[in-house]
């Protein structure tokens, strides 16, 4: 017999009632969004304070802009817009939602943030705040991609006697995150990957662009981003580097959702073919008068790079063909590129060890099949190292162009670079002071050559130790000139918007805004000195000395008429008091903010060679170095405990972000 099922009428609306009630807590089950950290721009990350009046038109726009964000955030993961038309009101924004949270967890996330950036940074003109799902940010000024940044950790570290292998699995991981996020062929530059650390432990990782960054942009982000870790966490069972054009993040645990949401449809209908047509063929023209546009300036402006490297250093085709070798007499020396012979690793790629048919032993520099380096960026090492002649440059012997094979040949110098001896704390022994004062003076001499000496004005824009070669006699060689600037004679200085370099040597004007001249390269050989008179690289000094950077650390001693303290102490029992004091000074002159008030390196050279010239009191050295802080919590903060290490580096963050687009003038 069938039992009927009825129901009450009256229980209706009750059973609706609670269906919506269920479906409302279905649909708003995210879980509330979680802050991480922000910068304001009171913060020495930014600028010197600059707020804005309440009630203003800026105020205004601003609302508008925060509010058109926390709109946009329902239909789209990654936002920018403008709000204003005059200079002093004007308010860029954006925000970039983690690529694998839902459409509802990034709106609330972006109006969470929308809310909270105006709590933490009130009357601010520029500011970002960092939640664990989203980023958002706005300026009165155009953005960059690199400062500020920060560094957050975890209070868990990993056993020393597993350091190395916790080590190893994160550079292997990091270096497949980096990759797939940078070349993603998706609108999302975003990666996860995980790598197991062993039965029971796994490694979940993640990194993350902004979409308008290019591959190469984003690639270089990130590995400052990396280059940053060691500073503040190494060892650490979790930590992130959040920065304004990206983020990465690694844990012991999932954090991020296994399957990234698909982006939300535009519209459920059919679209007509008049609608179709009237949408791909504009794009379909757009795109071909680009591409037309694009060849006729590139041509245009290889021929005005062509015609500088002419007339300035008569560079021509006969010269080339000089310096041409064959690429099978370069796998004979190299033996075919053995490991055996592997002397280096490269911002743009290996480097081997090779002697010639006729005795000679050469160190050959292969790009890597992936290296960001093009035609342009070759060329330009090739033909400025071959016509550069001087004692404290690498000598450029030849170059193999050949298929996909971009080939450098130099002299060989067997003591390898400075940071191998420096950095090291068996073979910075071997540095006593006269050969740490030999060597600033040839990097002095060097520098001298390239900016005033040369027939060119050469600005190197990334001089650091790692680009400091050493001879058989312990002479300093600067190298790498894959990133090097031609400046005409009457030029000073140059704008770029690719801000490229190695994280701790760029000078703030050039980190933060894109100039660089002459003295930017003063600013890198300031940091340089300093580390070699202290035998710690600047990254260094962050869990060493309570969160100081060398210049912070430097400053304070000097302040406190103590700069000995800064001595290598391998250096105590042997060195000249007043060259150590007046090395250190030299070096606060050239780091100081303001690129004026730093000497050239002319001076500099004077400066060393004679004590007959009056040093100036130098100023604070520029502050923006000391965004690497922990900017987040308090907690956070105290997470610094002493028994991290005090001067190793991760072996996954190789000082190599100096890859770069050289751009003709």
């Amino acid at each position: 017999m069938t039992k009927m099922l009825t129901f009450n009428h009256s229980a209706i609306p009750f059973v609706f009632l609670s269906l919506f009630f269920f479906l409302s807590l279905t649909i708003t089950s995210e879980a509330a969004p979680t802050y991480s950290s922000a910068a304001c721009t009171n913060d020495t990350t930014f600028k010197p304070t600059v707020i804005f009046k309440p009630n203003s038109t800026f105020q205004s726009n601003l609302n508008l802009l925060l509010s058109s964000l926390s709109s946009n955030a329902t239909v789209r993961d990654f936002y920018t817009t403008t709000i204003g038309s005059n200079t002093p009101d004007i308010v860029n924004g954006l925000f970039l939602c983690r690529g694998d949270v839902t459409a509802a967890a990034c709106h609330d996330c972006v109006s969470a943030a929308s809310k909270e950036i105006l709590r933490r940074c009130p009357d601010q003109t520029e500011s970002i705040i960092w939640y664990d799902e989203c980023m958002l940010r706005y300026s009165d000024q155009s953005f960059n991609n690199i400062i500020p940044s920060t560094n957050l950790q975890s209070s868990q570290a990993i056993a020393n006697s597993d350091r190395d292998r916790f080590n190893q699995v994160l550079s292997t991981m990091f270096e497949k995150l980096a990759t797939e996020a940078a070349n993603s062929q998706s609108d999302k530059k975003f990666a996860t990957a995980s790598e197991k650390f062993s039965s029971s432990q796994t490694f979940y990782g993640l990194m993350q662009c902004t979409p308008v960054l290019s591959a190469f942009e984003c690639n270089t982000c990130l590995r400052s981003a990396i280059a940053g870790l060691p500073s503040c966490c190494d060892g650490k069972l979790g930590a992130r580097a959040l920065l304004p054009g990206c983020n990465i993040r690694y844990e012991m645990h999932p954090f991020y959702n296994t399957t990234v949401p698909a982006v939300p449809p535009r519209s459920a209908g059919k679209i007509s073919v008049s609608v179709i047509v009237a949408i791909v063929v504009p794009i379909v023209v757009s795109v071909v008068l680009f591409i037309i546009g694009y060849l006729f300036i590139r041509k245009r402006a290889s021929k005005n790079y062509n015609a500088i490297l002419e007339n300035s250093v008569g560079f021509d085709s006969t010269t080339i063909e000089s310096l041409q070798f064959e690429f099978g007499k370069i796998e004979v020396a190299t033996n075919r590129f053995s490991d055996n012979n592997k002397i280096g690793e490269g911002g743009f790629g290996a480097v081997y060890k090779g002697i010639l048919s006729n005795g000679q032993e050469v160190a050959v520099k292969r790009l890597s099949a992936s290296s960001l380096q093009g035609t342009m960026e070759f060329r330009n090492e090739a033909v400025l190292v071959a016509k550069l002649q001087h004692k404290n440059l690498v000598g450029l012997l030849g170059f193999c162009f050949q298929g996909q094979e971009k080939v450098l040949v130099y002299d060989y110098v067997p003591n390898k670079s400075l940071d191998c001896f420096l950095f090291d704390p068996e073979k910075q022994r071997e540095l006593d002071w006269s050969r740490r004062y030999k060597i600033i003076g040839g990097i002095a001499r060097g520098l001298l050559y390239l900016h005033e000496d040369s027939r060119l004005r050469i600005i190197h824009r990334d001089l650091k130790a790692s680009n400091v070669l050493l001879d058989a006699n312990m002479n300093p060689k600067i190298s790498d000139f894959g990133m090097a600037r031609i400046f005409n004679f009457d030029q000073t200085q140059a704008n770029t918007r690719r801000i490229v370099g190695t994280y701790g040597y760029m000078a703030p004007e050039y980190a933060m805004h894109g100039h660089y001249s002459v003295k930017s390269d003063v600013f890198s050989f300031g940091v340089l000195v300093l580390e070699i008179i202290s035998g710690k690289r600047n990254t260094s000094f962050y869990q060493s000395h309570r969160g100081d950077d060398l210049l912070s650390y430097t400053w304070k001693h000097w302040r406190d008429r103590a700069p000995l303290e800064l001595l290598d102490p391998t250096l105590r029992n042997s060195y000249s008091r007043n060259e150590v004091i007046r090395c250190i000074h030299i070096s606060l002159l050239c780091v100081q903010e303001n690129p004026a008030d730093r000497p050239t390196m002319a001076t500099i050279a004077l400066m060393l060679n004679s004590y007959s010239v009056t040093l100036p009191l130098p100023q604070q050295p520029a502050s923006f170095l000391r965004g690497r802080t922990v900017t987040g919590p308090e907690t956070l903060r105290k997470e610094l405990d002493s028994n991290q290490s005090t001067g190793a580096s991760f072996p996954w963050s190789v000082n190599e972000v100096t890859n770069t687009e050289v751009y003709p003038r």
